[in-house]
């Protein structure tokens, strides 16, 4: 059969604006190109500025995960000033931090990632009296009958594809659909007790937080706690196994490069300790991490200088017509090595190196009921029980934390801006591993550099030509219909992509809106 080629732009149902474009030979991904269509632009806005503007301008650098980026860069504050929060502030930090992964996550699953499965037509059999459901029936209905493609979002319009058989379950799962805009609410509001609003919270400071804390935010943190880990344990995780149980072979599809990091993150006491461990798995071994091993590659991404620079000495100088470059993501490698980030390297290097005996019991729990072995982990459905099984535990954690606060103790320790310094953030967003490097000189902020989870997996070619983690997990990827190429959007959807995150300015010269100002 002759080669085929796939375009998808944009992307849909992630944040931001992605391309995919695929080459199929007998049915099967044989080629992939993952392009990133707009210009990274925030490490050059923050240049010049005092550094205690980062914390809240780099929380702009996304509205959907913004306390990833405001911790990254109180952290790297932190270094940089040579301060240490207490433990309240180092505590409600972690909350905070906390709080954005469960309402990311609930978003990327139920909302992002689940309609790739779920069949929303189911709804129009449903006979019940809840008036959401009979709401988004009446959305899918005017579309059958109008023919107009705008009725049902953005349920419609859709690929066609294999989706669940069962109305039963169809109908389930859009219901939780909806429950979980709730939860996601409460995550939120949690996010805000502590952080003043969200998204863009106030509070994150070098030194902690500028949070005043009392019992009366302590137990209305808890009380949404309770609610928010019910429906991760009786919702959430089992609407995943019930999703992974139907599509057993996606646990064999996207397997991708096997090597992955994770920086570590949510320090659980003042001498290092963290929540998420840090370290590497790469050609089977796991292994320490290393920050000093981190290098961004550009040969095929829309800057002109700075290949194989690590981040603190990082550059940011975009040349749009770059001949053989195809996205404006950059190409992170650690110790040139291609690595996946994210929920599934969290959950594989703390697997193995079996620091959290609760996470072990509870992935080997899953593994079992799936009749899986550790190794099917990697895999588009493995990424998603990786989410689903880290809220479990985290959300565990978190009712111990909120514990320990003491109102009466201290959140922020003071701090001076030094002439000249360096400092490095390194946390675990939601999506993987997130580092922060600032360099400051005469009181300013001299260079800047964001290195995220989607540049990691969503980076083109590096310099030597390897493929990043998105393109190779589509490698190999079963097209059914290349007029409908659902499993793309599968794969690339399971590492829930931030294009927001990785690149933030729009390219080209398109009207978008016009303003007549009198």
């Amino acid at each position: 059969m002759a080669k085929q080629i796939i375009t998808v732009d944009p992307l849909t149902r992630i944040e931001g604006h992605l391309k995919i474009k695929v080459e199929v030979e007998n049915g099967k991904v044989t080629n992939a190109f993952s392009t990133g269509d707009m210009f990274r632009g925030w490490e050059i806005i923050l240049r010049e500025r005092s550094p205690i503007d980062a914390p809240p301008i780099a929380q702009r650098i996304c509205g959907v995960c913004p306390i990833p980026h405001g911790t990254g860069a109180v952290l790297a504050l932190d270094d940089a000033f040579g301060v240490k929060p207490p433990a309240n502030g180092r505590i409600i930090r972690n909350l905070m931090l906390a709080s954005e992964f469960i309402h990311s996550h609930l978003l990327h699953f139920y909302h992002l990632a689940a309609l790739d499965f779920v069949d929303i037509t189911a709804i129009l059999n449903y006979k019940g009296i809840d008036p959401k459901l009979n709401k988004i029936k009446d959305w899918v209905k005017s579309d059958a009958d109008a023919g107009v493609k705008s009725a049902g979002a953005p349920f419609l319009p859709r690929y066609k594809g294999d989706y669940i058989k069962d109305d039963a379950v169809n109908i389930a799962a859009i219901a939780n659909y909806i429950k979980a805009l709730e939860i996601r609410r409460k995550a939120h509001e949690m996010l805000a007790i502590f952080g003043g609003k969200i998204p863009h919270c106030q509070t994150l400071f070098a030194g902690g937080v500028a949070t005043q804390l009392n019992l009366e935010r302590i137990i209305n943190f808890k009380s949404r706690l309770a609610e928010v880990k019910s429906f991760i344990d009786n919702v959430y995780i089992p609407d995943v196994v019930a999703v992974a149980s139907l599509y057993p072979d996606y646990f064999k599809i996207g397997k991708g490069v096997g090597n992955f990091i994770s920086y570590g993150g949510l320090p659980t006491d003042d001498n290092g300790k963290m929540h998420y461990d840090s370290g590497t798995y790469i050609d089977g071994n796991i292994g320490n991490f290393d920050s000093n091993l981190i290098a961004e590659f550009v040969k095929y991404s829309k800057y002109s200088s700075g290949s194989g620079l690590y981040p603190l000495n990082g550059e940011t100088t975009p040349d749009a017509k770059k001949d053989g470059a195809y996205s404006w993501l950059k190409a992170p490698r650690y110790n040139g090595k291609v690595v996946e980030v994210g929920p599934l390297a969290r959950a594989i290097i703390m697997y193995l190196k079996g620091s959290d005996s609760d996470h072990k019991s509870l992935i080997d729990s899953a593994l079992s009921t799936l009749g899986l072995q550790p190794a099917d982990l990697i895999s588009v459905m493995g990424r998603h029980a990786a989410r689903a099984l880290e809220l479990s535990i985290l959300t565990d954690r978190m009712d111990e934390w909120v514990d320990e606060l003491d109102p009466a103790a201290p959140v922020h320790t003071k701090f001076k801006i030094p002439k000249t310094s360096e400092g490095m953030g390194l946390t675990e967003a939601a999506r993987g591993s997130l580092g922060h490097w600032i360099s400051i000189d005469n009181f300013r902020i001299a260079n800047y550099q964001a290195v995220v989870p989607t540049t990691w997996n969503g980076g083109p070619r590096d310099d030597a030509g390897n493929m990043g983690p998105y393109e190779q997990a589509l490698i190999g990827t079963p097209i059914a219909d290349v007029e409908n190429p659902i499993e793309v959007g599968r794969v690339i959807r399971s590492f829930d992509p931030c294009l927001a995150c990785a690149v933030h300015i729009v390219e080209g010269d398109r009207e978008i809106l016009k303003f007549r100002v009198c």
